[in-house]
């Protein structure tokens, strides 16, 4: 478990996928073996800068999933380290047989990165929204889960990925992320929780961009007396559950958040966890079993709660019980 500092908020926007395709492309110009494999999405993906530095290094397939994936286990068979970028609610469910099989279980060297996930194209509907992919993705052997939390994460993320062996599949936002870290000066590593904050009041575990919830929460409890935890569980699956562990042993409640359904995600994995070892007080805060509502992500945010007033609220009702 790894510790840094509370980032306070500052305002400081950029896009995941903005850091990915700049680390790519440094990374890229060293080593001519990264590929990128995009389908009809290399503007989603803020890939245009990379084709057109490295246009013998760029793969465009077109809108066709399956076949995104079973060129990129192939291309991983031939010795490359293919990343593929596409959207995360078609890549997750139109392909799923070809990450569980060609990617998964055949070990290959694929990165998947499911661009636009949760709620990113929010005004489009339940058919453009991925709230089920953590689910589908960190059930299937073989198969590592990541969200990185801001641009800082993102940028350590695809640098220690380049030379990890295991099939991943990564899922971003579209938006601009407030910071959550002040730099990129930090130890990650894979399937380590961050604590981003301490305290043995209440723990808040999130992933991808609501860890910047997480922290603006634990800012605010800080003003009603109550110490709060923050674990940045950046790898979903292979899962720190020693940082569960001793956050349920030492704090005695536990607030998980995600953009994502609350069936299957990142709550449902940390109450895995907690109902076996050491059983505490969970709220799972997240989409409920519903198609999603449209709007863009602040406002479905604000619908279901996922906001530093609701979590606020469920926290020191868990304190005070």
């Amino acid at each position: 478990m790894r510790n840094v500092a509370l980032k306070p908020s500052t305002g400081n926007k950029v896009a995941n996928r903005k850091a990915i395709s700049d680390t790519l492309l440094d990374l890229a110009k060293k080593d001519r073996d990264i590929l990128v494999l995009t389908s009809d999405s290399r503007g989603s993906a803020s890939m245009v800068q990379f084709g057109e530095e490295l246009p013998n290094q760029i793969v465009e397939v077109g809108i066709a999933e399956q076949n995104i994936v079973g060129m990129a286990s192939g291309l991983a068979h031939s010795g490359k380290k293919p990343f593929v970028a596409s959207p995360a609610c078609f890549l997750s469910m139109r392909s799923i047989e070809q990450i569980k099989v060609d990617v998964a279980y055949s070990q290959t060297n694929v990165k998947l990165i499911g661009i636009s996930g949760g709620v990113s194209y929010g005004a489009l509907g339940m058919s453009h929204h991925s709230l089920q992919d953590l689910a589908v993705t960190r059930a299937i052997p073989g198969l590592d889960v990541m969200m990185p939390a801001d641009r800082h994460e993102a940028k350590k993320m695809i640098e220690a990925l380049v030379n990890h062996k295991r099939p991943v599949y990564v899922r971003i936002g579209r938006n601009p992320v407030e910071d959550s870290y002040t730099s990129d000066d930090y130890d990650f590593e894979i399937g380590k929780a961050v604590t981003m904050k301490d305290g043995n009041d209440l723990t808040i575990i999130a992933t991808g961009e609501t860890v910047r919830i997480a922290l603006d929460t634990a800012d605010a409890l800080t003003q009603e007396g109550i110490n709060c935890r923050v674990l940045n569980m950046h790898t979903i699956k292979p899962l720190d559950e020693e940082a569960i562990v001793r956050a349920a042993t030492e704090t005695g409640g536990i607030i998980t958040i995600e953009e994502h359904s609350i069936h299957g995600g990142l709550g449902a994995a940390v109450a895995e966890v907690v109902t076996q070892t050491h059983p505490v007080p969970m709220k799972i805060i997240g989409i409920p079993d519903e198609p999603a509502v449209t709007g863009n992500t602040a406002e479905v945010f604000e619908h279901y709660g996922l906001n530093v007033e609701n979590v606020k609220k469920i926290a020191m009702q868990i304190v005070n019980k």
